[in-house]
């Protein structure tokens, strides 16, 4: 194993202090998570009773993307940015299932996700895990595990799901869609998806937002669709355009509340 695939250290501050990436394992019903994580979890979803419906909508809205990109569009390179700790249906196996030749990256910054992807694709040459900062462009696309998979002189998928609404505006998450963009072919994508407010509890998506804060010491910022299209310069956004996740491209599993995180699927123009 050479260094660019070592695995980075699990310290006991990683397992008393709640992850991002592990709270959103609880709620999808994984099992690679701790206490501290289901505490912040259960407190976020009893003042929010739709948050777990939005989370489950948000994992169908990947299935249904990367399932249109490999059938529809043809794609069969994905680099999923903050993916997460690996759970039921993860893009490698969708895309794999579609099209056996799919290639995937996943990039994370935790240290748990990050040992779980390389366990669960142990054995797949066309899919690997790297821990990196997707704030930081450049470590990302110049990393040798991304050289080994991606090929960006064919279209490539970036996801972008529920990553973004952790970055604040002065670390100009414009500036990092962009410098992805730019690394892109035409014809290349961009799937994306961000929580946005909610007109109709705002008190208690405040409170429970600046708990999710305090606890997890990651910020986190809803978006106006009218801000996510802000970010889309160089990009046509595909039909069925900027839409609450379980409105884009509905189908079995798609749920019919209202939901506040909206989805986008972009592509790179020539």
């Amino acid at each position: 194993m050479d260094t660019s695939d070592q695995l980075p250290t699990l310290t006991p501050a990683d397992i008393e202090r709640p992850s991002p990436a592990r709270i959103y394992d609880y709620w999808l019903g994984g099992s690679n998570n701790f206490a501290a994580d289901r505490e912040v979890a259960e407190r976020a979803a009893a003042a929010m009773p739709t948050l777990k419906a939005a989370i489950w909508a948000n994992r169908a809205f990947l299935r249904r993307v990367v399932k249109t990109l490999v059938t529809e569009y043809g794609v069969t390179q994905f680099l999923d940015l903050g993916s997460g700790v690996p759970t039921v249906g993860n893009v490698h196996e969708i895309a794999q299932a579609t099209d056996p030749s799919s290639r995937v990256l996943y990039v994370d910054i935790d240290p748990v996700a990050v040992a779980h992807g390389h366990s669960l694709l142990s054995g797949n040459p066309q899919a690997s895990v790297i821990h990196a900062d997707l704030r930081h462009p450049a470590t990302v696309l110049e990393h040798p595990k991304t050289a080994e998979l991606i090929d960006f002189g064919k279209p490539v998928a970036v996801l972008m799901i529920a990553v973004l609404h952790f970055i604040p505006d002065d670390e100009q998450p414009d500036r990092i869609v962009r410098s992805y963009r730019d690394a892109l072919s035409p014809g290349s994508f961009l799937a994306l998806s961000h929580a946005a407010p909610d007109l109709e509890h705002p008190a208690e998506q405040a409170g429970m937002v600046d708990d999710y804060q305090r606890s997890t010491r990651v910020p986190f910022i809803h978006r106006t669709p009218e801000q996510l299209e802000a970010w889309l310069g160089g990009f046509s956004v595909q039909p069925p355009g900027v839409v609450q996740v379980n409105e884009w491209r509905p189908d079995g599993e798609s749920t019919q509340h209202i939901l506040r995180t909206y989805g986008l699927l972009a592509r790179k123009d020539g």
